[in-house]
């Protein structure tokens, strides 16, 4: 596989991930209608750095510790709860939500939003579940080029949640302008309820993994 053809497989596989929908994408719009474009790349950035962090452990032979049932369960549980508590902060504050235009941008610091982004990410178990098995085939494929085959693998598959993302919250940040306090809150408990639906799924998940 030449370093094209693996940019533009790892930007194709990527993408087409980013795309469906999960913790990370409810997050985002979450964040974009209060924070507005923004918080799509630093929720990403957020994203980024776990990534890094099982890339670099996984050409150290971290696969053989997050495949390990017991593993997966914690890793399961704890996600579920997270993103219950989560959906439980999003469902409290919907009711009472007010669309403010000129806060939009201003309100959390962007160290916070990349920190949630961190935080969604290692939460999802599914997520680390895919690094342990298609991420690893494509670490694989890409150590055969070398440190710049990893390099263009982790760029391309970087660089599609990038793209995805800013497109989702710039037109969600932007759309804000155009709604009404009744649809913004119902957006608001929609994000609510899907990351409740995740967390029982992430809590059940975790339980299979130990009966």
């Amino acid at each position: 596989m030449t370093l094209l053809s693996l940019f533009a497989t790892s930007f194709g596989v990527a993408f087409s991930g980013a795309m469906v929908p999960g913790p990370m994408l409810t997050v985002t719009i979450d964040e974009s209608l209060n924070q507005g474009y923004k918080a799509g790349p630093l929720i990403v950035l957020g994203h980024a750095l776990v990534e890094l962090f099982l890339l670099i452990g996984l050409v150290w032979g971290l696969n053989k510790i997050i495949v390990i049932p017991w593993v997966q369960a914690v890793i399961a549980g704890i996600g579920g709860l997270f993103l219950l508590y989560m959906a439980y902060g999003i469902l409290k504050g919907a009711g009472k939500a007010e669309i403010d235009l000129a806060a939009s941008g201003k309100g959390k610091p962007g160290k916070n939003i990349v920190a949630k982004g961190i935080l969604v990410s290692i939460s999802n178990p599914y997520f680390i579940l895919w690094w342990a098995t298609l991420g690893l085939a494509y670490v694989t494929i890409a150590l055969g080029k070398g440190v710049v085959g990893l390099g263009v693998f982790f760029f391309g598959h970087i660089l599609a949640d990038f793209f995805w993302y800013f497109l989702v919250a710039y037109l969600i940040g932007e759309s804000k302008r155009f709604l009404s306090t009744k649809i913004y809150r119902i957006l608001l408990f929609a994000c609510g309820i899907f990351l409740a639906f995740l967390a029982v799924q992430f809590l059940y998940s975790g339980f299979s993994y130990v009966l």
